[in-house]
């Protein structure tokens, strides 16, 4: 009988002078037992591999949650492997939760014991048994995730790969350890999603704010794969494609927050359309909460459904296995509620076809008799290098030229200063602190301009939420295209038509140059011309 409950003792992770404890090779019954038949010893080793998972699974969870079930001379050091994050402890939350129904077991057999002793060991090895398949692909699970210190939600990609399996106490178990660890995920889905906040503090979740890392595996043959646009290849597109992002990235406001999606930790049931989704409407959200500050826009981007989206996401969270259908439904109906709302606010409310217009007026030419007499009445202010009254000349130049083409909109003009960059300036006038500055491109900020012309720039006062559309990398490159243009359409009239007709790029920039230069007619659509220009000066800037 004390046999037997050294046994229980030993399986409840309590060895004794029995049943010995050794950390290499687990729990073991003591070669000091003359009275034991060898066939005991065996049945007793085999119930002893059970105590070995469970000491070692219980010093997993204390070393990650903190949660003790055994003595603490069993204990290891807290965070030996460096292995953290709130993924991590609810896989462990798991894991204890899996370890009830065999602590039951122990229990239930130390009443039987009391009640009959003449109960033998096989007993114990018969009422064991269904966790002898168990608890090594647990532990596969757990050594995994210690050898690769799995983190984040790698870990739900971890267990989902193992829970695929064809023992059905195996899958029905690592299935609950599933549901919990999707428990942090439906949190952070619901605070990134409903709240616009990203509570990721070990970087564990598949939304991370800044851009994206990119492939930096991709195969160099697809990299060298010339596009087809004017012997462009892939990696030169990637490249001009980087470039932009960390332009862009330096030139937004410091307010403006970038995410991006983390692939790595993206796990394989959920696809990447849906992933996408979800960082549209975090950023969406995070964007109008964070600058929603007009009593006039009071209210939410989710029309005040943030509690019945929240209950959606409970309900989810509650059910013991992943649906992707149910999951990109609910997706889909918070990511409409989203863009439907940003429709209204962006074409409706911040009149968004005016913005284009005001676009195509100042930084397309399109009001030409503008510059024309803008350039009359400043051509002897910038064709000297500029100076520290420059600035203030031409902006003057500027809203006299604007009066006298009967330009007299007082709600544009204020928005829209040109600027000086010249050397000496103050560098927080260098960088600009008006927001939708485009800095000169001609000359380096530690040169000096040799005519004021080098150092000219638009900036143009976006209002909120259009200045996510039009950032200052945006405006900068439009001008630049727009002096590209105004140079080349010179250098047209200057060769005959026969020769020029014979190169292609010449005749995308002859096109293109027609729909800049040509106004909208009264039942033409503005956004059908912008979108040619836009692709023809893809086109022309590629080639």
């Amino acid at each position: 009988i004390k046999m037997i409950h050294e046994l229980l003792l030993a399986l409840s992770g309590y060895p004794g002078t029995i049943f010995t404890w050794n950390k290499r090779t687990g729990l073991q019954v003591s070669q000091d037992l003359p009275f034991l038949h060898p066939s005991e010893t065996s049945v007793l080793n085999r119930l002893c591999k059970l105590g070995s998972d469970y000491i070692r699974f219980t010093e997993f969870i204390e070393q990650h949650t903190g949660h003790v079930h055994q003595q603490e001379h069993h204990s290891i050091q807290t965070n030996q492997a460096g292995l953290n994050g709130v993924y991590l402890r609810a896989f462990c939350t798991g894991l204890d939760s899996m370890l009830q129904p065999y602590r039951q077991a122990l229990l239930d057999l130390e009443q039987e014991f009391l009640g009959d002793p003449h109960l033998s060991i096989s007993h114990v090895n018969y009422m064991l048994d269904q966790f002898q398949l168990l608890f090594p692909s647990v532990m596969v699970v757990v050594e995994t995730i210690k050898s690769q210190k799995i983190h984040g939600c790698q870990i739900l990609e971890t267990v989902y790969k193992h829970s695929c399996g064809g023992l059905p106490p195996v899958r029905m178990a690592l299935e609950k350890i599933l549901a919990v660890c999707h428990g942090v995920m439906y949190k952070q889905l619901a605070a990134w999603m409903l709240h616009g906040l990203l509570l990721d503090q070990s970087e564990e979740f598949y939304v991370k704010q800044g851009p994206s890392a990119g492939g930096a595996a991709a195969n160099q043959e697809e990299d060298e794969e010339d596009l087809g646009i004017g012997g462009l290849s892939g990696k030169q597109l990637k490249e001009l494609q980087d470039l932009r992002l960390i332009e862009e990235e330096n030139m937004l406001a410091p307010s403006l927050q970038q995410f991006s999606l983390r692939a790595e930790m993206l796990p394989s049931y959920v696809p990447i359309r849906v992933a996408e989704k979800i960082l549209f409407v975090g950023e969406s959200v995070q964007m109008f909460e964070n600058h929603n500050h007009s009593p006039s826009r009071a209210g939410s981007i989710l029309k005040h459904q943030e509690d019945m989206f929240a209950t959606e996401l409970h309900r989810l969270k509650q059910q013991p296995l992943f649906s992707l259908v149910d999951f990109e439904n609910l997706i889909d109906g918070i990511r409409s509620t989203v863009a439907e709302h940003l429709w209204t606010l962006m074409v409706e409310e911040s009149d968004l076809l005016g913005q284009l217009k005001i676009i195509k007026d100042f930084y397309l030419l399109g009001r030409g008799e503008l510059y024309q007499v803008f350039i009359d009445h400043a051509q002897h202010m910038l064709k000297t290098p500029p100076t520290a009254v420059t600035e203030h000349d031409v902006n003057v130049a500027f809203q006299q030229a604007a009066h006298k083409v009967l330009l007299d909109d007082d709600n544009l003009l204020p928005l829209l200063h040109l600027t000086i960059d010249y050397q000496g300036k103050e560098s927080k006038d260098a960088t600009g602190t008006r927001e939708g500055a485009t800095p000169p491109q001609e000359s380096s900020p530690r040169e000096v301009p040799p005519t004021g012309w080098a150092a000219l720039g638009l900036a143009y006062k976006v209002q909120w939420p259009l200045h996510i559309l039009f950032t200052p990398a945006v405006l900068e490159k439009i001008l630049l295209f727009t002096l590209c243009i105004a140079d080349s359409t010179f250098n047209i009239k200057r060769y005959p038509l026969a020769n020029v007709c014979a190169n292609r790029q010449w005749n995308i920039l002859m096109y293109t140059v027609y729909y800049v230069h040509h106004p909208v007619h009264e039942n033409g659509s503005l956004l059908q011309t912008v979108s040619h220009v836009a692709v023809a000066s893809i086109q022309l800037l590629f080639d």
